[in-house]
């Protein structure tokens, strides 16, 4: 059946005024950051895009322009059918293009290593240096399903779904997860890095502004995916002090037994702190093996290092063909121990 299209034109200039509107509400973060990391990454995007505009503005240009000129109607237009290569458009056309390639490249390659996560900073920002007597804040990150678990080593705190940092101070995270693999990511800081179970990465950050920056989870993690956020509090030091004693006053214990709890699948966890954290924690969840006598991973590479099953016959230690079982996992932790402190002794 027809359909009236007297309303369509109308229908557009609405919808092309409401989408001017929603840019509106956005603030361009990664164009914008309040973090020197983040805005370094953001100045290779704005670097890059203006390197490949050499071409593409040119080539819609010329194109219209051809368009134009060659258009039916203009009957005074040259025609020749017989033109078939000019050696100065051919080097236009491929001079260019390589050249920018060149750039674009020695550009990444450079960017690559100097924003690399795992490095630490050389500066506070692009007119402050970094203070060598400052240590970097370290914050431990567990993923996992579905909201952030932060620990403060150096503090002894811990906190779910929230965290904060003094400004201009340097941060170095290092993250695992119990299950799925997340992205952890705050637009504001620095780009995206993953968090996986059994492994650990890293992420060297600052943040060079108060405020209240949002943090998230920026890959699909299951059905509490959407909800996996968190709020990331730039402080001044005086304010990162009370908010460390605000946690150590208000909060909890977080042991082996809470975290089992925690860890239980949940979605939009509201913020949680806890006052204290059991020592070798983080590294128990990084190894796996917060339940109780469970081998930790670091053991089970040992001994594989040291030649699996004949190592520990070699050893005197004749265990059935599951070596990680519960009921045999402290003999086994205790003799590494063992030969470790051996060898320590026999360094000295």
């Amino acid at each position: 059946m027809p359909t009236s299209t007297e309303n369509r034109g109308p229908a557009w200039l609405a919808a092309a005024a409401l989408l001017a509107t929603l840019t509106g509400c956005s603030k361009a973060v990664v164009l914008n950051p309040a973090g020197d990391i983040a805005a370094q990454q953001g100045d290779l995007v704005v670097t890059a895009t203006l390197l490949m505009l050499i071409i593409i503005v040119p080539v819609i240009l010329l194109t219209l322009l051809f368009a134009w000129k060659y258009r039916q109607s203009n009957t005074e237009a040259e025609y020749d059918p017989e033109w078939h290569h000019s050696t100065a458009l051919e080097l236009v056309i491929w001079s260019v293009p390589l050249i920018i390639i060149i750039a674009l490249g020695a550009l990444t390659w450079i960017s690559t290593h100097k924003l690399d996560p795992y490095r630490p900073l050389d500066r506070i920002s692009e007119t402050k240096p970094l203070d060598p007597n400052v240590q970097p804040l370290e914050v431990q990150v567990v993923s996992m399903d579905w909201k952030w678990l932060f620990l403060y080593p150096e503090q002894g705190i811990a906190t779910v779904n929230e965290f904060a940092a003094p400004v201009d101070r340097p941060i170095r995270f290092k993250l695992t997860a119990t299950s799925t693999m997340a992205a952890f990511y705050v637009p504001d800081l620095a780009g995206m890095i993953y968090a996986m179970p059994g492994m650990e990465t890293q992420l060297n950050a600052v943040i060079n502004k108060e405020g209240t920056f949002k943090g998230m989870n920026s890959h699909y993690s299951g059905a509490g995916f959407s909800g996996m956020t968190f709020k990331f509090h730039g402080l001044s030091n005086e304010g990162f002090d009370a908010w460390v004693q605000q946690a150590k006053t208000e909060g909890k214990v977080l042991d082996r037994a809470s975290y089992l709890d925690l860890v239980k699948p949940s979605e939009r966890h509201p913020v949680t702190r806890f006052s204290s954290v059991q020592d070798g924690l983080y590294n128990r969840v990084l190894n796996m093996c917060v339940e109780e006598g469970k081998m930790c991973m670091h053991h089970m590479m040992a001994i594989d290092a040291a030649g699996g099953a004949a190592y520990m016959k070699k050893v005197g230690l004749n265990l059935p063909d599951d070596v990680c079982s519960v009921e045999n996992a402290d003999r086994v932790v205790a003799l590494l121990d063992q030969r470790d402190s051996q060898g320590a002794v026999a360094q000295q």
